[in-house]
Formats: C-alpha cells, sequence, structure tokens
C-alpha cells in the first residue's frame, strides 16, 4: 500500500514538472471558463430583454362612431396614419349617406345648371355611396334628378350614332358617365319602373343624335343595341324588359309600333258555352229538380257569366289622364275612348 502511495506520487511530481501539462490544464481551463461565461451572458440577455406587447384588435363599435364629434373627424382625416385617416373617411360617408338631408341636398346640386357645381355633388354622391347604401337612392326623386343631370348634358352637336364600328361611350361626358353609372347599378338591383315614370327615355335617351326620319332612327338605335356593349344598352335592356318602357320606345319612336292585340278569345264566350262539353246537348233547365247537380252548376254558371260581363266591360271602359302635376286636375284632363260604354 504504501509503495503504490509513493508511486502514484512520484508520477503525479513528474506530471506537474512537464510544462506541456501544465500548458494543456491551463488551455482546459480558459475554455472551459469562456464557455461558462459565454452561457451566462447569454442567460442575462435573454431575461434583460423586453420584448413589445402584441396589440389587442380593436373593433369601433357604433356607439364610438356617433359619439365621435365633427371637430374630431375632421383632426382624424389629417391624422398622419392612413389607416385612421381612411376609417375617418369612412365614418363621414356613412353619416352623409344615412342623413336624408344630405342626400336631397346633393341631388338638388346635380340638377343645377352649373357645370362644376354638378360635379361637385355628382362626384360626392360617388364617394358616400356603395352597393350597402345603394337603396337609399331607389327613389323617384333621385331618379328624377339624375335624369335632369342627363338632360342638362346634352350635346347639341352631337354625331350621327350610325357608326357599327366606333363606340362613343368613352368621350362621353364625365357627368353622363357618372349619372349613368348610378342608373345602372340601381337597375342591376332593382326594376326599371321609376326610371320610366322619371321620363329617361323622353328627356335622354330619345334626344340622342339617332337620326332625322323614323325609319332612320330605329335603325340607328336596333344598330347601336346590337353592336354595343357599354351602360347604354344595359340600361335599355332593362327598360325594354317592363311594359311601361317598351310603350316609352315606341312612342318616341325608338322601337317600331307593335300591333295592337286583338280582344282575349275568351272574353267572348259565355262561361256556359265554355262548360257545354260537360252539359248533354238536349238537357232542359226546367225539367230538373233543385237539388240536381246539372241544376246547380248551370244557375253558378250563369250567376259568374253576369260578374264575367262586368268585368270585361269595366276593363274595356278606359281613359287617359293628361296632367303633370303642374295645375289642379279638372275634367279636361281626362279623355275617354270614344267607344267606351257610358
Amino acid at each position: 500500500m504504501a509503495t503504490t502511495r509513493a508511486t502514484i506520487l512520484g508520477w503525479l511530481s513528474r506530471l506537474i514538472r512537464d510544462d506541456r501539462v501544465l500548458f494543456g490544464y491551463l488551455a482546459i481551463n480558459a475554455v472551459g471558463w469562456l464557455m461558462g461565461v459565454r452561457v451566462l451572458l447569454k442567460k442575462w440577455r435573454d431575461e434583460a430583454e423586453i420584448k413589445p406587447v402584441q396589440p389587442k384588435t380593436q373593433y369601433i363599435t357604433q356607439e364610438t362612431e356617433d359619439a365621435l364629434k365633427l371637430g374630431t373627424l375632421d383632426t382624424l382625416l389629417g391624422h398622419y396614419n392612413q389607416s385612421i385617416r381612411e376609417t375617418a373617411a369612412k365614418i363621414v360617408c356613412d353619416r352623409a349617406v344615412n342623413d336624408r338631408e344630405t342626400v336631397d341636398r346633393l341631388l338638388w346640386g346635380i340638377t343645377r345648371k352649373d357645370y362644376d357645381e354638378r360635379m361637385r355633388n355628382l362626384r360626392a354622391l360617388a364617394i358616400i355611396t356603395d352597393p350597402q347604401s345603394l337603396e337609399r337612392l331607389h327613389r323617384w326623386k333621385a331618379y328624377a334628378a339624375l335624369v335632369r343631370c342627363l338632360e342638362l348634358s346634352l350635346d347639341p352637336e352631337q354625331e350621327v350614332l350610325d357608326d357599327a364600328d366606333w363606340d362613343e361611350y368613352p368621350l362621353r361626358d364625365m357627368t353622363e358617365k357618372l349619372c349613368l353609372m348610378f342608373i345602372s347599378q340601381l337597375l342591376s338591383c332593382y326594376d326599371a319602373e321609376k326610371l320610366v315614370k322619371a321620363k329617361f327615355v323622353e328627356k335622354w335617351l330619345a334626344r340622342q343624335n339617332w337620326g332625322t326620319t323614323e325609319e332612320e332612327r330605329q335603325r340607328n338605335f336596333a344598330q347601336y343595341l346590337r353592336c354595343r356593349g357599354n351602360r347604354i344598352t344595359d340600361i335599355v335592356a332593362s327598360i325594354r324588359g317592363t311594359r311601361s318602357g317598351r310603350e316609352a320606345l315606341e312612342k318616341t319612336g325608338l322601337l317600331p309600333r307593335s300591333p295592337p292585340s286583338d280582344t282575349d278569345i275568351e272574353d267572348n264566350i259565355s262561361l256556359i258555352e265554355r262548360f257545354s262539353v260537360l252539359l248533354s246537348s238536349n238537357i232542359n233547365i226546367s225539367n230538373l229538380r233543385e237539388d240536381e247537380q246539372a241544376r246547380v252548376l248551370i244557375r253558378s254558371l250563369q250567376g259568374a257569366q253576369t260578374a264575367e260581363e262586368q268585368r270585361v266591360r269595366h276593363r274595356h271602359r278606359e281613359a287617359m289622364v293628361l296632367n303633370d302635376g303642374t295645375r289642379p286636375l279638372n275634367s279636361e284632363d281626362i279623355i275617354q275612348r270614344p267607344d267606351s260604354p257610358r
């Protein structure tokens, strides 16, 4: 045991006196300290780092929008942040389109004779409206204002629309294109009855330069509808789909008049004759009992025939009222058919 201990101590003493062993130990010790210090510094850095808090998504409620004053919105419209400016502009547009007085004022503005004033109001109307708020314009007053704006934009020196290979729509005035845009969007969601009532055909469409003679106008108009694919043709297609619209096109000479439809043949056939196939040819109502089915059927048909004759007479009693609402209605404004039953 003593010999082994002495051997180990001798071996260690020789290692300590060897410079290579000493330098190796110092190198290993230095590398270990460096790695330990690096790990400690990295851990300290991660703990000392201040991470930014992720902002939470917040939505502006309707109560918040309503609480914003005009001065606040004016300030937000000039904010350096683009998202804030867009949000403020959206709030202003929503308030404007939901205010009936504001919309009426803009509609009144597009009917002024001054071109710049019409353009300003049209642009403002285009900014505040969107597909969700388009229903605010689906009323007769809006259609009448748009038709009046189109009427004021008529070009007295317009060339004849007889060229099948040239589309003049892109060169039309901006006020016309804006009005036609509104009308086209409205007709994509609603029918054309109110537009026809506002006399779109008479005041603007028929006053386009389709030609001089009636035959030339009808030919050029048909050629325009066949060869073009713009908002005007889309609007005309919607108008032709209604009975009043087609009558307006025929009345203004843009479409040939359709032949008058004959009276329904069935109107001239009595109900008893219609149901004669159900009855015997030699039947006599006086020989039938009160409770028999044939007698009950004939009596009901006779009563229905009298009611049908009254309905037919009432339907043929037609009249026209010629009054545009600018004066009180009187008997001179009512024109009846000469063959109407008195």
